[in-house]
């Protein structure tokens, strides 16, 4: 019996000094990766159209700051009616845009996945900046309709976006379906 209270003792401290010997185990959860104490980014201001023709070169404009330097990546999340929830598109920011950027991000709208959408279609772009600790920004939610119209789809951004030289940040790479066709092949895809 002595013996095998012993060989209990011996085996549970040999599992203790295994377990301790990987990163994290030892660890209690909570520190594993630990997030700063700073707020994480914001988005300070946004510009856009709100219609195009398909096939539309959308610019989205953003400026945001983080008053930590840790800015990673931007979030796109686009919902189309009468199809759904497609899934979320990174652009990754380069280092000089960690703590703070005015530009834009671009969307050629046409898509190899439809070769038209009806006129009216509409979808809503939700775009989010996220640092590298995981802290997600405010949400900036963008609706957009495709319609043909005898207007231009010339503009002028308003300030702060009104300067030459804004930098593009980076492309949405979303290829939309065609509403009732395809539903359920972005859904295999995850």
């Amino acid at each position: 019996m002595r013996t095998k209270k012993l060989l209990q003792l011996f085996g549970l401290s040999l599992a203790l000094i295994l377990l301790s010997a990987y990163p994290g185990w030892a660890q209690p959860l909570g520190e594993i990766q630990p997030k700063p104490e700073g707020k994480g980014p914001i988005i300070t201001h946004t510009f856009t159209v709100e219609k195009g023709y398909y096939g539309y070169i959308w610019k989205i404009y953003l400026e945001a700051e983080d008053p930590d330097g840790q800015m990673l990546r931007i979030a796109s999340v686009v919902d189309q009616v009468g199809y759904g929830h497609y899934p979320t598109d990174w652009i990754y920011l380069k280092p000089q845009y960690r703590n703070h950027f005015k530009g834009y991000i671009q969307w050629n709208t046409f898509s190899s996945n439809a070769s038209y959408l009806p006129e009216w279609t509409q979808i809503t772009l939700k775009v989010s900046v996220v640092d590298k600790a995981g802290n997600e920004s405010n949400e900036v939610i963008f609706p957009f309709t495709f319609e043909i119209t005898p207007e231009q789809y010339s503009y002028e951004p308003p300030a702060p976006f009104d300067q030459a030289g804004l930098p593009r940040l980076g492309y949405i790479a979303i290829n939309l379906y065609y509403p009732g066709e395809g539903y359920g092949d972005h859904e295999r895809m995850h």
